[in-house]
């Protein structure tokens, strides 16, 4: 009896062992995660430079000026929310050094203006009204200050830390803690208006400064560590486009972070790199990052197409906010967030794939099984045996139905292990190719030239080092504006 207890012991440990899919490289940790189901967030300028109708603010700006009359959290936060935007960042200090809140490491801050008579907290305001849209919040502070005279000395790096510890103790829990790449330059330094140039990476002592926002907010992701820039303002990634990625210098306190124009692999990312980094996509609502106003809104067309190269290429689509001198943002801005909003919310409310039967060339086992494909939880999951990385997928349609969008996401808590699949339909009695691709990672968004009618696919995943995992998979019909 013993015996026979034993051997049972032996095969069920066996059985649990295959059933248990080992991780595939590096894989994303619990802020990444939830970073990436932010999707798309928002960035908001707002300085003295907008009233001084610049890009970049020198830093000697009087604080005088800064006085947006009718300024109006609510209103920019719930356009960013009609916009389906579902997180927001503020810039709290961008380059010329001006703090949006009443920081007490330095005098050249929003007390020092007529805002609030002098009482004002924008990042506050801006937070609470995030909080109350159910909108996620974040804090960008310019490691670079062109207004502060110890910048360039040793004695600066302590000012810019309790900068941080502020925003990390007083604004709520965040999602993302942003840090810019452009470092030293030109600048008023309190009136020595002269040229200062530091080492970024050794100046701002990177590995203890990212230590504060670990201790102090350990789900914001970190702009340039958990996140890296894609490498341009345009807002698109790759084609082809890895999550994970490998710096250009190791990392240690001797280290350039990946927010610097010197990493061309941003837009792609690394195949089997080091970390999981995957890529924000940054790009201004209209031409600049701060308002101004002989320049439009890009059109909601624009936008959902860039919503495909970023979202859909497993990044992020980061779109800058400007209000306009009042406080607000500009009507115009607003229709075409709401548009926007609306026809990402009317494409994707959908699938068509619905109903659908999928028969795979091979299954793990039950729980792992292709019903897990429709039911719209990232959670679970279609796999394949430990030993098979090679697999085809045939979706057989209810009936007939007309699409030009197909989705794919991979279980990324395993890693992204894809690295070619074709899609087939089959039309004319025939299986005819519609595309081949490398990479799915968290999401993959295929838009096809013009939209196809069938009710019968093929996904045919040719080549992975390890077994496959697919989370989920759908059919979109672009909606009209």
């Amino acid at each position: 009896m013993k015996k026979i207890f034993f051997c049972c012991l032996l095969l069920s440990s066996f059985i649990g062992a295959q059933k248990s899919i080992q991780p595939y490289g590096v894989t994303p940790s619990e802020r990444q995660l939830a970073w990436h189901d932010v999707e798309v967030y928002g960035l908001i300028h707002f300085t003295p430079t907008t009233f001084e109708n610049k890009e970049w603010g020198y830093g000697d700006a009087d604080p005088k000026i800064f006085n947006p009359s009718q300024f109006d959290a609510e209103q920019i936060i719930k356009a960013a929310k009609a916009g389906g935007l579902k997180g927001i960042i503020l810039v709290a200090k961008h380059h010329d050094g001006f703090a949006l809140w009443p920081t007490h490491t330095t005098s050249y801050n929003i007390s020092k203006s007529p805002f609030r008579n002098g009482k004002g907290d924008m990042v506050k305001e801006i937070q609470l009204a995030a909080q109350k849209n159910g909108l996620k919040f974040g804090v960008y502070c310019s490691p670079w200050d062109r207004n502060n005279p110890d910048y360039g000395t040793s004695k600066y790096l302590a000012t810019y830390q309790a900068q941080l510890k502020e925003l990390y103790s007083n604004y709520g829990n965040l999602f993302m803690s942003w840090h810019d790449g452009a470092n030293g330059g030109d600048g008023y330094y309190g009136g020595a208006r002269e040229t200062r140039s530091i080492d970024s990476s050794t100046y701002y002592d990177w590995i203890n400064t990212f230590a504060i926002t670990r201790k102090m907010q350990p789900m914001a992701s970190i702009f340039s560590r958990d996140v890296r820039w894609v490498g341009n303002e345009e807002g698109y990634a790759a084609e082809t486009s890895w999550a994970t990625f490998t710096p250009g210098t190791p990392l240690g306190k001797h280290e350039k972070i990946p927010g610097q124009p010197d990493y061309p692999e941003g837009t792609t990312g690394t195949r089997n790199g080091k970390l999981w980094m995957p890529a924000e996509c940054d790009v201004p609502l209209r031409k600049g990052w701060f308002f101004h106003a002989e320049e439009k809104p890009k059109s909601a067309e624009v936008l959902f197409d860039l919503y495909l190269k970023s979202v859909g290429r497993g990044a992020a689509l980061d779109l800058g906010l400007a209000p306009d001198t009042t406080g607000r943002l500009h009507d115009d801005d607003i229709a075409v967030l709401q548009a926007f909003g609306n026809m990402v919310q009317k494409t994707f409310s959908k699938n068509l794939a619905e109903g659908a039967t999928i028969k795979a060339s091979n299954i793990r086992d039950e729980i792992h099984g292709t019903q897990t494909l429709l039911d719209r939880d990232k959670q679970s999951f279609w796999a394949t045996q430990d030993d098979v990385y090679q697999a085809d997928l045939e979706i057989v349609l209810p009936n007939e139905k007309t699409f030009d969008i197909i989705s794919l996401q991979e279980f990324i808590p395993l890693g992204q292990r894809i690295e070619g699949y074709t899609l087939e339909v089959f039309t004319n009695n025939k299986w005819g190719r519609i595309y081949e691709g490398k990479s799915i990672g968290a999401k993959k968004l295929i838009k096809l030239d013009q939209p196809l009618t069938t009710n019968k696919l093929r996904l045919s995943i040719t080549k992975s080092p390890v077994c496959i995992t697919l989370s989920e998979l759908g059919l979109y019909k672009k909606a009209s504006l």
